[in-house]
Order: structure tokens, then C-alpha cells, then sequence
């Protein structure tokens, strides 16, 4: 029997990732759509009237297998990949797209799904009801319900083709990244990396059979410390230009014509459907609604953002010269001056915090911040079974101890797993009849591994990363709703990023990092002064890296908001667009866009721009527990009633308003940066 097609028997009902093969999974996901196209026609032949029950809660319930072998398939696949994983991709993909376009191209289902939409206002239901019914009947329209049934034929091939392209993209980036190796063999070229990262280096040569050498690779926390503290300018130039080039030349991972027709065929798609671009027709299920608007609120920020921005590189440019620096700074000269000159203003570097940021401490410190706030507590259990040896699995549980679900932790970078950190679920919560289902959370991260004679010790972006998908975690964790489909994250791309990036804010406040910060040897409590640094910090070159997050929204937008048709040149095109947000000299042969994951294989096409969307709201949002104390038990009570426990069950403008009392401000946000001021 298919261990993916039967019920669950392990305790919690978790995934069974020690039976399941990568066999199980093409034959599973087939097995699992005939079962739900079998509900789905019971759907369709029901003679009795349509309503609610019948037709809109049969329909969430009738996918659940398909679900769950997605879930499983697609987080194997992008933390614990292997080649036979990418090759049933291929056809794992365009299998789920065809079911979905079965779907959503029903006619006969979309009339029972619309002759209750039509019945809506007469219907005694709930808020939550009335969202599932509307998003049901949107998700319809959207997807080609309308259509002529040549119209449906036409959005069916660019969905499967669109599929394949996506998955081409990610393995290509993968392939990139894992086939690029810098070894060094002369002590002079390791000038200036610290012991630890020479240490994490050494013993990565050696995994790779390599004695007495360095392993300089482009996964990050290689390249992050590489750039950032090594004295080699030609070497962090060949990293810069490696990094910036993947899937930017000639080759098998050539990415340019695939993002040209990714993006061409979602263009197409919008059209079909009757918007006048991509962007338009992602816009009008997000808090911003459509292109005016976003490109609106992008100007704003880069009017506040460039001035300071134009003045921090002229800072740094100055402290480089007078340090024996180049005249001008290129692209691979930043952080490492960055570095230098943070030390000088502020006598703080990322080796001098590592010390107090082991990571078994770090998670601690994110439960203990957990538990001040909501109540909740995370126990460490044994036995689940886990896809790496590396994953460790932990029990929750609310203030009286009752089970909230399981979180999951994976944290080292290894090659079957792509770069970055997210949080995903294996399962979703929801309730049947009553019974409440608890989520399976995961937080996937790629940190700084243990060496043989240090344990990971985390550079403060690695603390905020770790904070930041924690907070993703509780907006899973907590979440009280009735449906999957809008329980947990599934809210608008645009307040997603809310919950976790209010949860970074804690990691830079002395009430916090004292619950957990400590030296991994001596057990001594962070410096006070050290706090106070991170604080005086925290703005440090807010302008350019405010001004960045807007140039790659721009891109983002840019390759959206038009008929990409038009684009030959990938290189000149994305030059074109980045000039008014570009600081540092253009390098001939690095690329943003044929690497820019998020947009063109992570779902955020046309929605770059809600990173900042969401540093508004959090920064609006943390102004409010800094005026009641950043563990003020009714804010943060408020905070998990009317935002984390919700979900998507209602307008997120709605929910933030119910929290806060009123729409969200940008001045907190350029408040918290710096940036009133540099406008003027």
C-alpha cells in the first residue's frame, strides 16, 4: 500500500517520512486526483439544491489528499532534493496543474459554485463563510470560468507550460549555485576571514575530499561572510561576479529566454482573462489592489530612501579612501567596507555578537519571547519520523497545556536544498464537525553550521532571519479558523509578511535578548553596551538598503506591468529599469532578474513590493507594544485574536484597523529607518 494514500498511523498523525519513497509519489498524487474528482462529481450530481454545505465545504474538503501529497512533494523538493526528486518534477507539476485547470474549468461545478455565490446576501452565514464562498467564486473567475471553451483549452496549455518553465528555472538556480566551488590553497588568500568561517570552510574542502584547502561556495553563509570580511579584492570580485551571473551565460542554466517567456505567457494569461496585465490581475486580491498604487507607494519611499541613500555611499566611499580603499566602490567592495566602517562608528562586528547567538539559544529565546506573549510552550520530542537528520521536531502547547500543533526545524545548508529561509507547512489547520486539526509547521533556514569545535554561532541577520520565519510559524501556529484555505498564511500576499517581520523587531530590545543571549563558553549575559550598539545600529545604511528592496520591486513590477514581448535584451532591459534606484557602478555580465526566485518560481510575481507593504504595517503595528511595553499581555492578546489567530478569514485592512484602531501610517516606518529627515 502507498504510505502517502493511507491515513497517518504515527503519533500526531505526522508525515511518515521514513516509508514514503520517491516512487510513492507520482502513482500517489494520481491515485489522489481520481478520489477527489469522484467527490467533485458527487458535487455535480447532487439534485438536491445548492447551498453552503453541499457544495462550497464539500468542495475544501474534496482536494485534502491532493493536498498533502503536494505539501509533502514540494518541501522534499526544495529542502531535501536529489536528482530523481527534480526529474519527477517535471511531471508531478504539470499533473497537479492539469487537476487544478479540471477544476477550475468545470462548468457544471462553477454553476453550483455560482448559484450559491448568487444566494449570498439571502444565506445565514458567517464572515468566515462569506469569505471561503466569495474566494471560491473569484478563484472560478479568475481562472477562466467565463472562457469560451476555447479560451479554457488555450489557459490549460499556458498553466502546464507555465509549470514546467517555473520548475526549469528553480533547478537551473540550484545548478548554478551547487556546481560553483572557489578552493583556496594559500594562507595569504584568506586574509581577513575569521577562524570560524575558516574553520566551516576547511571542513567543507575536506567533505569534498579537498586536505588543507578552503571551500569557498555561493550558498550564503559562505558568500554573506566571504564578501564581507575578506581582504582579497580579486577573489570577492570572481564571488560577486559568480553569484551575480547564475543562470546569466550560455549553458544548459541559462535563465534569459525562460524569464522572457515566463513572464510573456503570464502577460498572455491576464489578457485571456480579460486585465490588462499581469499586475492587474494579481493586484485585485492583495490589500494594494492594483499597479497606480504600488508604483505610488514605491515612489515615496525611494523620494525618502535615495537622498540618504546617495549620502551613505558618499560616507562609506570617503572611509574606504581614507583607509587605503579603492576611489570608487564597486559592488564587491561593500560589505566588506560596510563591515569596517560599522566597526568604526559603532566598534561592532558580526564576529564580536557571534558569540552570544549560539542558535540552540537563539530558538530558545524565540520560545521564551512565545510564550511571554501568547502563553505558548515548545517541547522537543523524539521519534517522528523527519526527511534529514539535521530536522528536529517539537511539541506546542497553549497556556493549559493543551497540544497546538508540531514545529518543525531545519537550519544547515546542505546541496539538496535551495538557498534563503521560509517557513511551510505539512499540514494546515482547520476544523470537521467540530474537530479542531492542528498545523505541522516548519521553519527551513541555511545557517552557519557546527564545526568540530564551535557550535553554530549566528551573525545577527542570521538572529532577525530566525525571528522572522518564527513569526510565519505563529501565524500557522495560532491560527482558529474553520477552513484550510483560509487558515494560517493563507491571507493576501501583502500582510503575509506582517507576523514575521513584527517578530524581528523583539530581537533588537534588551527586555529580549536578555532572555537569551549569552556567551556559548563563559554563559555571560550580552554586554549592555553591545545591546545598545545593535540598537544605535539598526538604522546603519537604512537609506541604500531601503533604496535596494525598491529597485528589486521595480524589477519585479516592470516585468508585469507591460507587454514583455517587446523585451530582447534582458540585460539592457533590467539596466533600464534599475536607473533611478542604482548606486554602485554597472557590471557587465550579472543579472537580478535571471536569479530572482521569489518572482519567477516563489509566487510573489507582482508582489515584491509587499516586503516594504509589510515593514509599513509592522512598524505601525510594533509603535503600538512600544508604547504599552513589548510584552504587554492584552496588545499581544489583541494582536493574536485579531491578526494571527484569523487568517485570511476576513479584508486584512479590516483586521490590521480591529488591532490597531485605525489604517496603518508610513511615518512609523520611516520613522524606525531614519528617514523622515532625509527627504529635506
Amino acid at each position: 500500500m502507498n504510505p502517502l494514500l493511507v491515513n497517518f498511523t504515527t503519533k500526531f498523525q505526522t508525515v511518515p517520512f521514513d516509508k514514503i519513497k520517491n516512487e510513492h509519489f507520482i502513482p500517489g498524487l494520481k491515485e489522489a486526483i481520481q478520489i477527489a474528482k469522484g467527490q467533485i462529481e458527487t458535487i455535480k450530481q447532487n439534485p438536491q439544491k445548492p447551498n453552503f454545505e453541499n457544495v462550497i465545504l464539500a468542495f475544501e474538503l474534496s482536494s485534502e489528499k491532493v493536498d498533502l501529497i503536494s505539501s509533502i512533494f514540494f518541501n522534499l523538493y526544495s529542502a531535501e532534493t536529489n536528482d530523481e526528486l527534480s526529474k519527477l518534477a517535471k511531471d508531478f507539476s504539470p499533473l497537479l496543474t492539469e487537476f487544478g485547470n479540471d477544476l477550475i474549468l468545470d462548468q457544471k461545478l462553477f454553476e453550483k459554485v455560482k448559484a450559491v455565490y448568487d444566494q449570498m446576501e439571502i444565506l445565514n452565514l458567517s464572515t468566515e463563510e462569506r469569505t471561503l464562498l466569495t474566494k471560491r467564486y473569484r478563484e472560478f473567475v479568475r481562472n477562466g470560468a467565463l472562457l469560451s471553451e476555447d479560451q479554457k483549452k488555450e489557459l490549460r496549455e499556458i498553466d502546464n507550460e507555465l509549470s514546467k518553465l517555473t520548475v526549469g528555472f528553480s533547478e537551473h538556480i540550484l545548478a548554478e549555485t551547487n556546481n560553483f566551488e572557489m578552493v583556496l590553497s594559500e594562507k595569504e588568500e584568506t586574509e581577513g576571514l575569521p577562524e570560524s568561517f575558516l574553520e566551516a570552510a576547511a571542513m567543507a574542502a575536506k567533505e569534498k575530499g579537498l586536505e588543507n584547502k578552503w571551500l569557498i561556495t555561493l550558498d550564503y553563509p559562505s558568500y554573506g561572510p566571504f564578501m564581507t570580511y575578506s581582504s582579497r579584492r580579486d577573489l570577492r570580485k570572481k564571488l560577486f561576479i559568480a553569484y551575480g551571473s547564475r543562470a546569466f551565460k550560455s549553458g544548459p542554466n541559462d535563465n534569459r529566454e525562460i524569464v522572457k517567456k515566463i513572464s510573456s505567457l503570464r502577460f498572455k494569461r491576464a489578457s485571456l482573462l480579460g486585465f490588462k496585465n499581469h499586475s492587474d490581475y494579481v493586484l485585485q486580491e492583495r490589500m494594494a489592489e492594483n499597479s497606480n498604487i504600488v508604483l505610488g507607494f514605491l515612489k515615496e519611499l525611494i523620494d525618502f530612501s535615495k537622498p540618504a541613500a546617495l549620502k551613505e555611499i558618499k560616507d562609506l566611499t570617503d572611509f574606504a579612501k581614507r583607509n587605503g580603499g579603492p576611489e570608487i566602490l564597486e559592488g564587491w567592495d561593500f560589505s566588506y567596507w560596510l563591515e569596517k566602517f560599522k566597526q568604526e562608528k559603532f566598534d561592532l562586528s558580526d564576529e564580536m555578537l557571534r558569540p552570544y547567538f549560539k542558535l540552540e539559544n537563539v530558538l530558545n529565546g524565540v520560545f521564551a519571547v512565545a510564550k511571554k506573549l501568547y502563553g505558548i510552550e515548545y517541547k522537543k520530542i523524539e521519534g517522528v519520523p523527519v526527511y534529514h537528520k539535521d530536522v528536529e521536531v517539537f511539541e506546542v502547547m497553549d497556556s493549559k497545556g493543551a497540544y497546538l500543533g508540531l514545529f518543525y526545524t531545519d537550519f544547515f545548508p546542505r546541496p539538496g536544498k535551495r538557498n534563503g529561509a521560509w517557513m511551510t507547512s505539512f499540514k494546515n489547520q482547520k476544523k470537521i464537525e467540530g474537530v479542531d486539526y492542528r498545523p505541522h509547521i516548519s521553519i527551513v533556514c541555511n545557517f552557519t553550521k557546527p564545526t568540530p569545535t564551535k557550535p553554530s554561532l549566528l551573525n545577527f541577520n542570521e538572529v532577525t532571519t530566525l525571528f522572522h520565519e518564527f513569526g510565519h510559524s505563529l501565524h500557522g501556529m495560532l491560527s482558529d479558523c474553520n477552513f484550510e484555505s483560509i487558515s494560517g498564511t493563507n491571507v493576501y500576499w501583502d500582510f503575509v509578511e506582517l507576523p514575521s517581520q513584527i517578530m524581528e523587531n523583539w530581537a533588537y530590545e534588551k527586555e529580549c535578548l536578555d532572555l537569551f543571549a549569552k556567551h556559548y563558553e563563559t554563559g555571560e549575559k550580552i554586554p549592555e553596551d553591545l545591546v545598545k550598539k545593535i540598537k544605535e545600529s539598526s538604522n546603519f545604511f537604512e537609506g541604500l538598503a531601503s533604496l535596494r528592496q525598491n529597485g528589486l520591486a521595480l524589477i519585479d513590477m516592470a516585468w508585469h506591468m507591460d507587454d514583455p514581448s517587446n523585451i530582447k535584451d534582458v540585460e539592457k532591459f533590467e539596466k533600464e529599469v534599475t536607473s533611478e534606484t542604482r548606486i554602485f557602478p554597472e557590471v557587465p555580465g550579472v543579472n537580478t532578474s535571471v536569479s530572482f526566485s521569489h518572482i519567477f518560481a516563489g509566487g510573489y510575481s507582482a508582489g515584491y513590493y509587499s516586503y516594504k507593504w509589510a515593514e509599513v504595517l509592522d512598524a505601525d503595528a510594533f509603535e503600538l507594544f512600544q508604547e504599552e511595553g513589548i510584552f504587554n499581555p492584552l496588545v499581544a492578546q489583541k494582536f493574536k485574536d485579531e491578526i494571527l489567530s484569523k487568517g485570511g478569514s476576513q479584508h486584512p485592512s479590516k483586521l490590521y484597523e480591529k488591532f490597531r484602531g485605525r489604517q496603518p501610517s508610513i511615518k512609523a516606518l520611516l520613522k524606525r529607518g531614519g528617514l523622515l529627515v532625509s527627504k529635506a
